[in-house]
């Protein structure tokens, strides 16, 4: 008896040993499994996070168009359990705001993948993961048997990028100037490019310049892993393009167009503000807009910009510059007497008139009273020659540089042409060669920076991340010499004072320039519409713009430029001080404004 139980407490023993043995073993392998690096396999996945393109910005920090990127949400309809059809549906459109009798009929009449939308944003589309898991845990999604009697296992809702959306957020408004984008697909995303404006001209800092690529396992709801392991490269999107034109001042001056196109059953009307000094243009507008985002049938004849695209005979705003290069020569002077025949002058077949008839005037009388038969007795003194240069050297027949796309020149007669006494006469008063907008207001920058000719543009810089980059800066040349220019400058402020610009007067401000109305050529021979314009300038103590204004075939009221151009010159020199642009001098801030009845005695 006492040898069995000792027997037995061996056995015990034994059996407490070993199992002591063991546990230690188990921790032992538990510590070292948990310990060491166990080499499992594992499943990585490659994403892409496509770069998008820069976004374009006013000067007034407004960003008016940019991009944002899109997802498409896919499924396999025949993978979809049946059952629980109409209760995904409703999720679906609960997080999309999407149709259920839309996404519920698309489905139903899919045979395999659909696509039940291209256009979720970044948002949803997270929150359309996050569904998708959910659904897969549900057993929304099920085993299925394809034609050829193959078993396929579950297709889960796919969630992907699908491309970039161009949203401009300011609907019509800088239109032609901002242009528009047209769609391309690069391995199935749809980017965009710009057809346009400045869309078009900047379209190679615009483009997005590298995608994301990230390489790294995944999570169970597929999204990848950022850990150590984790590839990445960074993306680099497209340049922001920085505007020198506020929106707040645009808006307020396609308002003013806007109402003055209605008031002279007008085409359209085109207004121009430069910076004199720099080139750099604060608004250039139009009443003919369009909006990117939705172009129509109607839109098509607005989509071209006739500030750069446009040239027509400009009329009379052509005088001060031949003036300008005849005195530059020394061929006249602004006191000398020019005989001016009564006001009526034979020109080959023809009679040239005055609108106001003199027997004589001075030089700079045949600018503020518009004489044609002044210029023309002015321009036989010169030579072709130097006519042909000098409109070259004021920018004439050439692009200004102005920073958009399909830049026209317009076109000026031959050195020999301009020998003839008709061609010499004619483009003396603005006929017989085709200016656009955009050349005449850099040509009458001229007079208001002291004989320097300077590029307009459009783009203040670029920017990246923070950084500022300089981008295509202003050109410049020397036209006249500063004495010149200063006497032309002050031949058109008396335009204003006392001329055929008279009704331009602020009060305070250094106000000069020039109107224009010419008859338009069409089909060989001239119509009975007209352009009218007026180019000028205004300056306060510190700051100088050159203005221009372009009404273009004004059906009602008169269609001089004095009583259609001038009177928005006015209003748009008045905004300018409103908004604190310009300030004027004197202890008088009172602005005389225009009241375009007030004009009907004045012509040209």
């Amino acid at each position: 008896m006492i040898l069995r139980d000792k027997n037995s407490n061996i056995g015990i023993c034994v059996l407490a040993a070993v199992l002591g043995f063991l546990m230690c073993v188990f921790v032992w392998m538990m510590f070292y499994s948990a310990s060491s690096d166990r080499r499992l396999p594992r499943l990585d996945i490659n994403e892409t996070n496509s770069a998008i393109r820069g976004s374009i910005i006013t000067k007034d920090k407004y960003v008016v168009s940019n991009s944002t990127k899109l997802y498409k949400v896919s499924i396999d309809s025949r993978s979809l359990d049946p059952h629980k059809l109409d209760l995904f549906v409703k999720l679906y459109c609960i997080y999309t705001g999407d149709s259920e009798k839309r996404v519920k009929k698309t489905i139903q009449s899919s045979k395999g993948t659909t696509v039940l939308s291209y256009k979720i944003d970044a948002k949803t589309a997270v929150h359309l993961k996050e569904l998708a898991y959910k659904l897969n845990l549900k057993k929304f999604f099920v085993a299925f048997e394809t034609a050829s009697g193959r078993v396929n296992p579950p297709v889960r809702m796919s969630v992907s990028e699908s491309g970039e959306k161009r949203t401009y957020n300011i609907q019509n408004s800088l239109t032609p100037l901002l242009g528009y984008i047209n769609k391309k697909e690069v391995s199935g995303i749809t980017k965009v490019v710009g057809i346009k404006g400045v869309e078009k001209y900047y379209e190679y800092y615009l483009t997005p310049l590298k995608d994301e690529f990230i390489t790294g396992p995944r999570d169970l709801k597929g999204n990848i892993i950022l850990e150590k392991s984790t590839k990445k490269t960074n993306k680099i999107d497209g340049y922001n393009v920085h505007l020198s034109v506020p929106l707040a001042l645009q808006r307020d001056v396609e308002r003013l167009i806007d109402k003055a196109s209605l008031a002279y059953d007008a085409k359209e009307i085109v207004v121009g503000i430069m910076n004199s000094k720099t080139g750099k243009i604060l608004s250039l507008a139009t009443n003919a807009r369009y909006n990117p985002e939705n172009i129509t049938k109607q839109d098509v004849k607005n989509l071209n910009s006739t500030a750069s695209e446009y040239a027509y005979e400009v009329g009379s705003i052509m005088k001060p510059i031949i003036f300008s290069i005849a005195y530059e020569g020394n061929l006249v002077k602004p006191t000398e007497i020019i005989n001016t025949h009564n006001g009526a002058y034979k020109l080959g077949s023809r009679t040239i008139r005055d609108t106001h008839p003199a027997k004589s005037m001075s030089g700079e009388e045949i600018i503020v009273h518009s004489s044609n038969i002044g210029m023309i007795k002015i321009a036989e003194r010169m030579s072709g020659q130097m006519i042909y240069d000098g409109l070259l050297n004021f920018g004439m027949a050439q692009k200004t540089g102005i920073d958009l796309p399909y830049e026209q020149i317009g076109n000026i007669p031959s050195v020999r042409s301009l020998e003839g006494k008709v061609y010499k006469a004619t483009i003396s008063y603005g006929y017989g060669a085709q200016m656009t907008f955009l050349q005449m207001l850099s040509a009458y920058g001229v007079f208001n920076n002291g004989g320097v000719w300077i590029s307009p543009r459009l783009v203040e810089n670029l920017e990246m991340n923070g950084k500022i980059y300089p981008v295509n800066e202003s050109e410049t040349r020397t036209v006249l010499s500063p004495q010149t220019a200063d006497v032309m400058r002050q031949i058109l402020i008396k335009v204003v004072e006392g001329g055929t610009g008279r009704k331009g007067r602020t009060s305070g401000i250094e106000v000069g320039g020039k109107t224009g109305t010419a008859r338009i050529a069409k089909g060989g021979g001239y119509s009975s519409a007209y352009n009218s314009s007026f180019f000028g300038f205004a300056n306060d103590a510190h700051t100088s713009y050159t203005i221009g204004v372009l009404v273009r075939e004004p059906k009602k009221g008169s269609y001089y430029a004095a009583q259609n151009a001038l009177p928005v010159f006015k209003s748009i020199v008045d905004l300018l001080v409103e908004k604190g642009f310009l300030t004027p001098s004197g202890d008088s801030d009172k602005i005389n404004h225009v009241d375009i009845k007030d004009l009907n005695e004045i012509k040209d």
